[in-house]
């Protein structure tokens, strides 16, 4: 087994022969999300909340079963039976450092890390590391848990050090790990200046260098992976690297601008969109990855008689994309592998403790609107109408578009900061009083729900994606 490496445009093993990597991201396990796991806000606030209510010692017990059920062996086999050979392990900071005492590695920060890349060699399925979330939030969105929409990260260079030193540790760790294709040393960057992401850049490339000369490099383009417009010829310095776009696309998404049948203008607009964003690669001949895409799917609890024509159009779009990876012998980790049932190939039942025990505060969850991804706001829009008209009204229009516009529209920041971050604060304490009075084998039981065994599968999706990876395979 060799270390895989970038040549030219193609990721390749040590004989020259190219590796199409073809996988899914593991989000909601070692960075969990609201959306995924079911809970409002952030991840540090639900962990604090969860100490409150059944103390530090319940509530460490709970998160690590958790983590533990969340990916096993059952889930490593599943995944390669579906053709798959690559998963993207998103990763938070905390799980190594605190910020009350940072640059000191914790005692079992690499525990569930270690176990899930063993369990992935073991079944022939690479792994990609990715930092999700950096001290400060590298990006403005919740997943980076820091609980605000200002990427502080940006501002102050000490968290910035902090990351370089975990970097350096994890690249002493892994840096004879063959089975692991890669890291991703920063997801998602949000930099209003375009300038300091590829200093940063520049600087944990040296720091992975001094230890790890093997391993690719995957750097995420700026403004969540879609702007390489200010990485100039930066390239030349780095070695070894891959760059990563994320290609979501409108029509995946409630509230598209129109129904997605696949006509020429919208299989167009899928490609610009796509084209885009790799433009400055391909000006170069340099590799690229898409680490995230992928739509989200309709749930009968909310969209009714509706859900299956939804997930059908939503398939379609599925489809449509992959015939355009196809085409470049794209290498890419849709989003996602497991949640609770909005966007994973595999779901955890309705029936099971934690979706029996959340089961109206979820649907509250939906109705308010307080997580981002694929929001619904049908409920609530009238509540945030007429703080969007005051914007309108009182500020000029040159002024209504602040970073990171065009991700970013005016509707959406102001989603993001009163209901995403505000609402979904006074939100924090309910979750965690579903948990009072469980003993340990009820939080053990609860955090189970999470096993694979306990699992349903979005057989659509499963189904697209293991044809299009046996397509790609035998072209291999």
């Amino acid at each position: 087994m060799s270390f895989l490496k970038v040549s030219g445009t193609k990721i390749v093993d040590k004989d020259g022969k190219e590796v199409i990597l073809r996988g899914a991201g593991l989000g909601g396990w070692m960075n969990m999300e609201n959306f995924i796991s079911g809970y409002p806000g952030c991840e540090f606030q639900i962990r604090a909340a969860l100490a409150d209510v059944v103390g530090k010692e319940k509530s460490e017990f709970f998160f690590d079963k958790f983590l533990e059920y969340f990916f096993t062996e059952e889930d490593a086999i599943f995944f390669k039976s579906s053709g798959l050979n690559c998963i993207r392990l998103p990763f938070n900071y905390r799980h190594f450092e605190d910020d009350m005492n940072p640059r000191v590695l914790k005692k079992d920060g690499f525990k569930h890390l270690d176990r899930v890349i063993d369990l992935c060699a073991k079944h022939g399925i690479y792994t990609i590391l990715d930092l999700h979330t950096a001290p400060g939030g590298q990006n403005t969105d919740w997943h980076s848990d820091m609980g605000g929409h200002i990427a502080n990260f940006w501002n102050h260079k000490d968290f910035q050090d902090r990351v370089l030193w975990l970097w350096k540790e994890l690249a002493l760790h892994y840096k004879d790990n063959t089975w692991i294709a890669g890291f991703n040393p920063l997801n998602e960057p949000t930099d209003p200046y375009h300038t300091r992401v590829i200093d940063f850049y520049d600087q944990v490339y040296n720091v992975i260098r001094e230890v790890d000369t093997n391993h690719v490099l995957f750097f995420d383009g700026n403004t969540f992976a879609s702007d390489f417009s200010h990485f100039g010829d930066n390239h030349k310095k780095w070695e070894n690297a891959a760059y990563s776009i994320h290609d979501y696309t409108v029509y995946g998404f409630p509230n598209a601008p129109e129904e997605y049948v696949g006509s020429e203008g919208q299989l167009r607009r899928l490609r610009r969109s796509y084209e885009k964003k790799r433009e400055w690669m391909d000006e170069r001949g340099l590799c690229v990855w898409n680490g995230e895409w992928g739509p989200v799917y309709a749930r009968k609890e909310y969209e009714g008689e509706k859900t299956d024509l939804i997930n059908e159009e939503r398939y379609k779009v599925l489809k449509d994309q992959l015939a355009i990876y196809n085409k470049d012998r794209l290498s890419w980790s849709i989003w996602l592998y497991k949640d609770i049932g909005f966007q994973g190939m595999v779901f955890i039942s309705r029936e099971t403790p934690y979706m029996t025990l959340f089961k109206d505060f979820l649907a509250k969850k939906h109705r308010l609107a307080v997580d981002a991804w694929g929001a619904d706001d049908t409920y609530v829009r009238h509540i945030y109408q007429p703080l969007m008209d005051l914007i309108v009204q009182e500020v000029p229009e040159e002024y209504r578009n602040l970073y990171p516009h065009p991700v970013w529209k005016l509707s959406d920041r102001i989603g993001r900061l009163a209901r995403n971050i505000l609402v979904a604060e006074f939100l924090v304490k309910e979750w965690a009083e579903h948990f009072r009075g469980k003993s340990e084998a009820e939080l053990d039981e609860i955090a189970q729900s999470f096993k694979f065994s306990n699992c349903l599968f979005r057989d659509g999706l499963n189904k697209i994606l293991k044809e299009n990876a046996s397509l790609v395979a035998e072209s291999d």
